[in-house]
C-alpha cells in the first residue's frame, strides 16, 4: 500500500478541477460534485500539507460560484429580513458541478448553511498560512456576501450536515457560521453581521444544551459526531471547556465500541450506519488539541488501517453498524459505499498534521454488528446521501 499521507494529497489534487473545485467522490454518483463543507476542510488540508496553491484555486472557485448568484443571495437576505419564507429555489445551492452548475436534481436537500460558514472560517485560516495581507477583491466580495445571508438566515431550520432533519435548528450548523463569521473580523471585514455570532453563541448555550452537554438538534437530545466542530475547529467553546468535554465523552459512550471507529448518531440508517472514518479523524484532532496524544494516536492508527490497497478511504466502514439491515438497502439504491471520499482523506491529513508522528497501520478488525447505547432508532426523513 502506498505511503498514505501522500497517496491522500495526490488523490485530491488528481480529483481538483482546473477552475479549483473539489469532486467528493469520484465513484459516487450523488458525489460526482463539489460541496463547500467537504471542500472547505479539503483545502484546509492542503494549505496544512503546504499545497497553497491547489486551497487557492477552491476558494477562487468558492467566490465565483457565490457572485454569480447574487441576485439570488441579496433576494434571500431581504426576504429574511421581512420574516418572509423562502422556496426552496430561492436558496443557495449546496453542492454543484466541478465548473460551478448547479446539480440537476431539484430534490437535493440544498438549504444547508455549515457549509458556506465552512468555508469562510477556511478562507480565513488560508489568508492566515499563506500570509496574505487583503483579500483579492472577488474573495472580498463573495464573503462579505455570504457574510450577511448567513447573518439573516441563521435562525431559520436547515438540514444538518449529513443532509437530514430539515424542520430542526442543528448546534453544529450554528458553530459552523459562528466560527465563519468570526473568522471575518480576523481578516479585518467588518459589516452587518457582526453581531450574529455573539446572538447565536448564546442561542446555542440556551437552547442546545441538555444534562450538561450539547444535543444534535434543538429538540432531540441525542448526541451527533458533527458536535467535535462545536471547539473543533469553530471554537464557539474552547477544547477544555467542561460542557465540550461532556459531548466528547458522550460521543465516545454512545457512538464508539470496540476500539473502532466514529458512528454520526444512533439512529444512523445510512449504508446500516458504520464507523466513519473523517468524523474518527475529526475525534483525534480534538483529542490532539486537548493534549491527549495517545487518544489521537488511537483515532490515526484506526483511520490508516481502513484504507485499501489502494491506499483509498472511503466515506464509512460497515464494521459495526446502528441499523444493518439498511445496509442492504442503500447498496442496492446506491451502489458500494463511497470510495474514495476526498473528505476522509482530507481529514487525515489535518489528522496527521497535528500529530504528525508515522503510524503503523493496524489490521482491519473483523465485521461484527452492534445496537449503540442512547435513544432507541429513530427514523427521520432520509435522503440518498450523507
Amino acid at each position: 500500500m502506498p505511503d498514505l499521507y501522500r497517496h491522500s494529497i495526490e488523490i485530491i489534487l488528481a480529483h481538483q478541477s482546473p477552475n479549483g473545485g473539489y469532486l467528493a467522490s469520484p465513484t459516487f454518483p450523488d458525489y460526482r460534485y463539489c460541496w463547500f463543507r467537504d471542500g472547505a476542510y479539503t483545502a484546509y488540508a492542503m494549505d496544512l500539507a503546504g499545497e497553497r496553491e491547489s486551497a487557492r484555486r477552491f476558494h477562487d472557485w468558492c467566490a465565483q460560484a457565490v457572485n454569480q448568484r447574487r441576485a439570488v443571495v441579496e433576494r434571500a437576505i431581504e426576504k429574511a429580513n421581512r420574516g418572509k419564507p423562502l422556496a426552496e429555489a430561492e436558496y443557495l445551492h449546496t453542492r454543484y458541478t466541478l465548473e460551478g452548475r448547479e446539480g440537476d436534481d431539484t430534490t437535493w436537500p440544498n438549504f444547508q448553511l455549515d457549509g458556506l460558514g465552512t468555508w469562510l472560517w477556511a478562507l480565513a485560516e488560508h489568508a492566515r498560512l499563506a500570509g496574505l495581507r487583503t483579500l483579492p477583491s472577488a474573495w472580498q466580495e463573495a464573503a462579505t456576501l455570504t457574510a450577511r445571508y448567513l447573518a439573516a438566515l441563521w435562525p431559520r431550520p436547515c438540514y444538518d450536515c449529513w443532509e437530514e432533519f430539515e424542520d430542526r435548528i442543528h448546534p453544529y450548523t450554528l458553530a459552523a457560521i459562528y466560527g465563519g463569521l468570526r473568522a471575518l473580523t480576523s481578516l479585518g471585514l467588518a459589516g452587518e453581521w457582526e453581531t450574529a455570532p455573539a446572538a447565536i453563541r448564546a442561542y446555542v448555550l440556551d437552547q442546545g444544551v441538555q444534562d450538561g452537554r450539547l444535543v444534535k438538534s434543538i429538540g432531540n437530545v441525542a448526541v451527533d459526531a458533527s458536535l467535535i466542530g462545536v471547539a473543533t475547529p469553530y471554537r464557539l467553546l474552547e477544547p477544555h471547556d467542561p460542557l465540550m468535554r461532556a459531548t466528547v465523552s458522550r460521543i465516545e459512550a454512545d457512538l464508539r465500541r470496540e476500539g473502532g471507529g466514529v458512528h454520526r448518531y444512533v439512529a444512523d440508517t445510512y449504508y446500516g450506519g458504520g464507523e466513519w472514518v473523517l468524523l474518527t479523524a475529526w475525534l483525534g484532532w480534538y483529542y490532539a488539541e486537548v493534549g491527549e496524544s495517545e487518544k489521537a494516536r488511537e483515532m490515526l492508527a484506526w483511520v490508516e488501517a481502513q484504507a485499501d490497497e489502494e491506499g483509498n478511504l472511503p466515506e464509512q466502514v460497515p464494521r459495526t453498524l446502528t441499523a444493518a439491515r439498511y445496509l442492504e438497502v442503500w447498496r442496492e439504491q446506491r451502489g458500494e459505499i463511497a470510495n474514495p471520499l476526498l473528505w476522509s482523506h482530507a481529514k487525515c491529513l489535518i489528522l496527521r498534521h497535528y500529530l504528525p508522528e508515522p503510524m503503523q497501520v493496524r489490521r482491519r478488525a473483523p465485521a461484527l454488528d452492534f445496537p449503540l447505547k442512547g435513544l432507541s432508532e429513530r427514523q427521520g426523513r432520509e435522503h440518498p446521501q450523507r
